[in-house]
C-alpha cells in the first residue's frame, strides 16, 4: 500500500471520532437510519454467512490477528526500533479500519435511544416498589423451581446439552415478538466460544463479536445460568448495546419462554440484581427476602459462586477494569456497574405489566 494512501487512512480516525460523536448527540437518527435501518440487515447477512457453522468464524479471526500480529512484532523488531514513525503510523491506520468496522457493522448501537423511551416507562423507582418485585421473583421462583424438583432442598439439574439451550434460545424470542415485532430473531448464530476457559479466567459468561455477529457463550460455565446468558447474548445480535438494556430483553426472552428451566434461569438471575440492590440500604429485608428462597435454588446459587471462585486469578480485575474502560467509553457511563442497572427496567415493566 502507498506511504499517502496509508497517511490517509490512519489520520482519517480522528474525523471518525468527530464523526461519531456527533451522532451521540442525535440518537433519534441512530435509532431510525442505522439501529431499524442498516444494522438489522448486516446482522441478517452476518447471522446467514455463518450461523450455520458448528465453530466460531470469529474466535479463528481473532486468533489469526494475534497470531499475526506477534509475528510481525517478532520478525520486524529491529526495523521498528529505526523506523518508529512508520511504524506508528501504521498501528494507527490498524486502529483507523478497526473503529470504523466496529461501529459500522455493530458500535453505533451504543448511541440508540433508550429502551425506556420505546416502551414507555421510567427509570426511578421506590424502595417498596423493589421490595414487591423482589417479592414476586422470589415466588415465581420457587414454584417454578418446585415444578421442576418436586423437592424445595433439590438443585435445578438442566437435562439438556449446551448445544441444545443455545437452539432453544430463539423460542423466546419468537414468541416475545409477538408483542414486540422489532425484536424478531431468525436466522441464529449463537454458539460456544473456542476461548470458553480463557473467558472463564478473564470472568466473562459470553460475548458479542462484532465483527461476525456471532453470539458466544461460555461453554465450560454450569448449565443453570446457560439459558439466560444465551438469550442476553442475542439480545446483542438484534441491536441493543447497553448492558443493562440487554440484560433486561435476555431476561423477558427467558420469561417467555415455556420451557421451565428457561424461565427458571431468568427469574433467578433478576433475582439477584434485585437483592444486591436491597441489601445496599436494608440488609434485614435482605435477609428476609433471601430466607424465603427456596434452599434448591440457593444450592444453585453455590454452584455458580464455586465455579467463579475456582478461577479466580490475578488478571482478572485487569481485564475487568479494561471492559469497564471500555463500556464507559462507548456511552455506558456506568461502566460494568450498568449490567445491575437493569433493576429500574424490571420494576417500571413490572408495575406496567405486573408478573
Amino acid at each position: 500500500m502507498r506511504y499517502y494512501l496509508k497517511s490517509i487512512i490512519a489520520f482519517s480516525l480522528f474525523p471518525q471520532i468527530l464523526l461519531v460523536k456527533f451522532l451521540a448527540t442525535k440518537p433519534e437518527w441512530i435509532e431510525t437510519y442505522y439501529s431499524h435501518g442498516i444494522y438489522p440487515i448486516i446482522s441478517k447477512l452476518f447471522r446467514i454467512l455463518f450461523g450455520w457453522l458448528p465453530f466460531s468464524i470469529g474466535d479463528i479471526l481473532y486468533a489469526c490477528l494475534i497470531i499475526l500480529a506477534v509475528r510481525y512484532l517478532i520478525r520486524n523488531r529491529k526495523k521498528i526500533r529505526y523506523n518508529i514513525y512508520p511504524f506508528l503510523r501504521d498501528v494507527l491506520m490498524v486502529l483507523s479500519i478497526v473503529y470504523f468496522t466496529f461501529h459500522f457493522l455493530w458500535g453505533l448501537n451504543y448511541y440508540r435511544q433508550p429502551i425506556n423511551k420505546k416502551l414507555e416507562i421510567a427509570i426511578t423507582y421506590t424502595k417498596p416498589e423493589l421490595i414487591n418485585l423482589t417479592e414476586d421473583l422470589v415466588a415465581k421462583s420457587n414454584s417454578i423451581h418446585f415444578q421442576i424438583t418436586n423437592d424445595t432442598a433439590k438443585a435445578v439439574i438442566i437435562p439438556y446439552s449446551k448445544s441444545e439451550i443455545l437452539a432453544m434460545s430463539k423460542i423466546g424470542y419468537q414468541k416475545l415478538s409477538e408483542i414486540y415485532p422489532k425484536w424478531n430473531y431468525t436466522a441464529p448464530s449463537i454458539k460456544r466460544s473456542l476461548f470458553s476457559t480463557l473467558l472463564t479466567y478473564m470472568g466473562y459468561g459470553g460475548y458479542l463479536n462484532p465483527f461476525t455477529n456471532e453470539a458466544q457463550v461460555n461453554g465450560i460455565m454450569p448449565k443453570f445460568r446457560d439459558p439466560f446468558i444465551s438469550s442476553h447474548e442475542v439480545g446483542h445480535q438484534i441491536g441493543y448495546s447497553a448492558e443493562n438494556e440487554t440484560n433486561f430483553i435476555g431476561y423477558l426472552a427467558a420469561v417467555s419462554n415455556e420451557d421451565l428451566y428457561f424461565r427458571y434461569s431468568a427469574y433467578t438471575y433478576m433475582i439477584g440484581y434485585c437483592l444486591n440492590d436491597i441489601r445496599a440500604n436494608d440488609q434485614e429485608t435482605f435477609d428476609r427476602l433471601y430466607s424465603q428462597l427456596n434452599p434448591g435454588i440457593l444450592k444453585n446459587y453455590q454452584e455458580v459462586t464455586d465455579f467463579w471462585m475456582a478461577h479466580e486469578n490475578p488478571l482478572e480485575p485487569v481485564f475487568k477494569s479494561i471492559f469497564n474502560s471500555f463500556l464507559k467509553a462507548n456511552n455506558q457511563k456506568d461502566g460494568i456497574e450498568s449490567y445491575s442497572k437493569v433493576v429500574a427496567l424490571l420494576v417500571n415493566y413490572h408495575q406496567k405489566y405486573p408478573l
